[in-house]
């Protein structure tokens, strides 16, 4: 038992239904115990008690500086550095997949959502077939590295193993689960949601650093001499995974850490912002932005903080590994947590009565000695699926898919046939790995007959 330990870091409540639990809820609840991380706890106390969550900086942030890839000369250059760290194999993938499709009506990952438009294809399999795309052409492997979740990770793995890893070699690629930590309540004590059982949630985004060190996937690309790292999340099937150009725009300029930006759509779009404050970078989230500083212009009439971060990054290797073994900060919040009551009950709160501790990523950017901000445009690259209707919904997902891959037949100078909407009048699907831009596109056309006319599966 850990009943020392407890007693010594003042949680010793957690065993205090002992002698009435089952031998298997013994067994359950020292499992839970062992993996407490006290040290990040005893943090977390601090933090509460001294009712902090990080002083808002009194001064003014700034836009950071972005980066506009137009020159031809220019992206010629990226695309070759970034083409030759893929060729040599110095690029790994890291995807964020540990959430649960609950928001689409769907049960189970995220990233197990049927998106194709045709084929009802999973989110994984996009993902996963652009790697296998970059690994066939540069002739070298590409790691990809899959955050999953305790409540994901089985069904993640068994979607990986349905469908034969989507083509990938079953060695490349690596499964680790991201971090949970317990709440709080008021005083500093561990929530139990159960006699036998401490309440847990995700640490957080942030949890994929240390995550990748404790897993041992940092110590799988050291092993393998990756040098660049790139970083996304399972919900968004347009992303450009390892885009040579902005691989090799975050070598040229010895980046520590490079983010994909975009031009907000309004004013109130939920995107962090990258700018500089006190000789810094940092990523301010748009809860901590006045409505003054979300709706300002410039001289031009372009909003003053146009451009927001999607969660598209890459990482120099080093930094990452550094900064996986660093404190982040923690970030609190109020929630409504059920608990154990002293007599066993379990209590169903009707207003916040709990405290749950998050990691961010971004938080490694005042880290940063060097931060790249690059432009891209949200119509090639971002449609998320966060929303059972509306914006950001599978329907908007699936059209957003079509119209580009309408563009890249253009393009090729195949015109498709349109209904009044804009969409096709026959759907369209295209493998990944058969053709993750217009220019594969365009050689798979040299050599394949497709039917503008009909349904397009290719």
């Amino acid at each position: 038992m850990n009943k020392e330990l407890l007693e010594r870091e003042g949680q010793a409540h957690i065993l205090r239904f002992w002698d009435r639990l089952s031998v298997s809820e013994r067994d359950s609840l020292e499992a839970q115990i062992s993996k407490l991380d006290f040290a990040s706890i005893n943090r977390m106390r601090g933090m509460l008690l001294n009712r902090s969550n990080g002083a808002a900086s009194a001064v003014e942030p700034e836009p950071a500086p972005v980066e506009h890839l137009c020159c031809p000369e220019e992206k010629a250059k990226a695309r070759a550095k970034g083409e030759e760290a893929l060729r040599k194999g110095q690029v790994a993938v890291v995807l964020v997949a540990g959430g649960q499709g609950s928001r689409l009506g769907f049960e189970g990952p995220k990233g197990a959502y049927p998106i194709g438009p045709i084929t009802d294809k999973p989110l994984f399999y996009f993902h996963a077939r652009k790697i296998l795309a970059l690994s066939k052409r540069f002739g070298a492997s590409i790691p990809f590295y899959v955050m999953t979740s305790e409540a994901n990770d089985a069904a993640t793995r068994e979607c990986f193993a349905q469908h034969d890893f989507f083509g990938l070699p079953r060695e490349d690629v690596f499964f680790f689960s991201q971090g949970m930590w317990p709440a709080l309540d008021p005083d500093g004590k561990i929530i139990l949601d159960a006699p036998g059982h401490i309440f847990m949630s995700p640490d957080g985004h942030g949890g994929i650093l240390s995550a990748l060190e404790s897993s041992g996937a940092t110590a799988d690309m050291a092993r393998r001499g990756i040098t660049t790292v790139f970083y996304f999340q399972v919900d968004n099937p347009m992303v450009a995974i390892a885009d040579p150009e902005f691989i090799g725009l975050h070598l040229i300029k010895g980046a520590d850490i490079s983010i994909k930006v975009c031009a907000k759509r309004d004013p109130q779009e939920g995107l962090g912002m990258v700018v500089t404050r006190n000789g810094r970078f940092e990523m301010v989230e748009y809860t901590e932005f006045t409505d003054e500083q979300k709706n300002r212009r410039d001289a031009d009439g372009e909003l003053y903080f146009k451009f927001g971060s999607v969660a598209i990054h890459v990482f120099d290797f080093d930094f990452l590994r550094k900064e996986a073994n660093a404190a982040l900060p923690l970030h609190i919040a109020h929630k409504k947590i059920a608990m154990c009551a002293d007599d066993g009950s379990i209590i169903k709160p009707e207003k916040p009565n709990g405290f749950k501790f998050e990691k961010f990523v971004f938080d490694v950017i005042p880290d940063a000695k060097n931060v790249l901000n690059l432009a891209f445009d949200r119509a090639d690259e971002f449609s998320p699926v966060k929303n059972a209707e509306g914006g950001d919904s599978p329907f908007s997902c699936r059209h957003d898919l079509q119209a580009k891959w309408i563009r890249w037949f253009k393009e090729c100078g195949i015109e498709i046939p349109l209904d009044a909407e804009g969409l096709p009048i026959n759907r369209i699907e295209i493998d990944p790995a058969t053709a993750d831009n217009a220019e594969a596109l365009k050689d798979y056309l040299a050599s394949n007959s497709v039917k503008t006319d009909s349904i397009i599966n290719i």
